[in-house]
């Protein structure tokens, strides 16, 4: 028996002994195209004076976003990582992440300051 009373925390009692637990899949997101696609690219200040990469804007699904951030990790060089929607590269690299999503067809521009 499997232990789900993770995905049933909403749950407190049923006197019904033929109850199932009902839990709503999560429903994965389709990738759109790389041209209608729309993201953004910001600076992000990280305390002790660090700077981060962040592309916002990604509609797909999380496996998609990871390839996609690991590709900009390595050509870059750097490290980072892919969740929540958004892609975290170490260091300020705006110019030529914008410069590798333009040319691999994303539609992208920098923005916040």
């Amino acid at each position: 028996m499997s232990n789900d009373w993770k995905e049933r925390l909403g749950v407190v009692f049923s006197t019904n002994p033929d109850y199932k637990y009902e839990t709503e899949a999560e429903q994965e997101v389709e990738t759109l195209p790389a041209s209608k696609q729309n993201l953004r690219v910001w600076l992000d200040r990280l305390k002790g004076g660090r700077v981060a990469t962040v592309v916002r804007g990604f509609v797909g699904s999380q496996q998609e976003l990871a390839e996609l951030g690991k590709e900009l990790k390595t050509k870059c060089g750097v490290g980072g990582t892919a969740k929540d929607g958004e892609i975290i590269i170490q260091g300020d690299h705006r110019d030529r992440i914008v410069d590798l999503l333009t040319r691999a067809g994303y539609r992208c521009k920098k923005a916040g300051g």
